[in-house]
């Protein structure tokens, strides 16, 4: 059975996929996303972060594929027209990176209420003064979305004696570490009560530009925004003016409208900013992750039962 790789993954997965499958026959994408190989007959995609659109188009086309997995928790790039129209299964990599995003979320609160950007500032200029300082404990942090990578940030939370509240599309379903659950309807409701809004929610059709002026004027001043999610979940330039206007405290951001973020950006040089550059995912772990998740799959896959992490192509996640 042929299967289509990032050439990346290929040391992960060749050794442990052949003591599995002894008919693999690993296609490999190179760093151009060019296929090394006659890709006609592949069953499977692995699919790469950065491929071009006519490159994927020609590998949806492919008659054999069966099943399309990538490599990220969103898909909004992934799933376009063609892969929603087809008969093909769209898995993604939710649970990989739950733990390094939330450290990350985790650090960002950190540098906020112990001031540490100001520390920096200081040490840079050589001066020696004190902050006042606040606790995280007892502060209240509002997710928006409470997916896996919602679910693990409320955990880390909850661990260091915040309160949590969070939006889901079933709160009837209830959650762990969560100390309110709201519909996504009453989000106004939740960032009103907020010192921290969290954006832990996939890039849809129904999400996208989601937190504009309204829902900016809905927090209570002072909160902090933090994106980990999708840049264009915000409308940036709503946001800018929040900021620069004093009625945020704050905002951390790893994602961004564009990417990378121009130059001329007014993000860049606001002290009430952290930016950082699309990288709470990274962890060392990452592709060993990936080749578990997506071995014990391709496991599933040649003994026609159901995969994990199925995408549902008509919500997007």
């Amino acid at each position: 059975m042929k299967i289509i790789v990032p050439e990346f993954m290929l040391p992960y997965l060749e050794a442990r996929a052949c003591t599995l499958f002894a008919a693999c026959d690993f296609i490999v994408l190179d760093q151009r996303g060019q296929p090394q190989g006659d890709p006609a007959g592949a069953e499977v995609l692995m699919l790469p972060w950065q491929l071009s659109p006519e490159i994927r188009q020609a590998l949806y086309s492919l008659p054999s594929l069966k099943w399309v997995h990538t490599i990220s928790a969103g898909v909004e790039q992934a799933l376009d027209e063609t892969l929603r129209a087809a008969p093909i299964t769209l898995t993604n990599a939710r649970g990989v990176f739950d733990l390094p995003i939330a450290e990350t979320v985790i650090t960002y609160l950190l540098m906020i209420v112990k001031q540490m950007p100001v520390f920096m500032a200081q040490q840079r200029a050589h001066q020696w003064k004190k902050q006042p300082l606040r606790e995280l404990a007892g502060l209240t942090v509002g997710l928006i979305g409470l997916g896996s990578i919602g679910a693990e940030i409320a955990r880390l939370c909850r661990a260091l004696g915040m309160r949590v509240l969070a939006t889901r599309r079933h709160p009837e379903d209830g959650a762990p570490n969560v100390d309110q659950l709201l519909p996504l309807e009453q989000l106004e409701t939740l960032l009103a009560q907020v010192d921290f809004v969290v954006l832990a929610v996939p890039l849809t059709g129904e999400t996208r530009g989601m937190i504009g002026e309204a829902q900016l004027r809905a927090l209570r001043p002072g909160a902090w925004l933090i994106n980990i999610a999708r840049g264009a979940i915000v409308d940036e330039p709503a946001l800018i003016q929040a900021l620069q206007d004093g009625q945020l405290g704050g905002a951390a951001l790893d994602v961004f409208a564009q990417e990378p973020l121009p130059p001329d950006s007014p993000l860049w040089d606001m002290e009430n900013v952290i930016l950082t550059p699309h990288n709470s995912w990274s962890t060392p772990h990452m592709e060993e992750r990936e080749a578990t998740l997506f071995l014990d799959n391709l496991e599933r896959y040649m003994q026609g039962l159901p995969l994990r992490q199925v995408v549902d192509k008509t919500l997007g996640y």
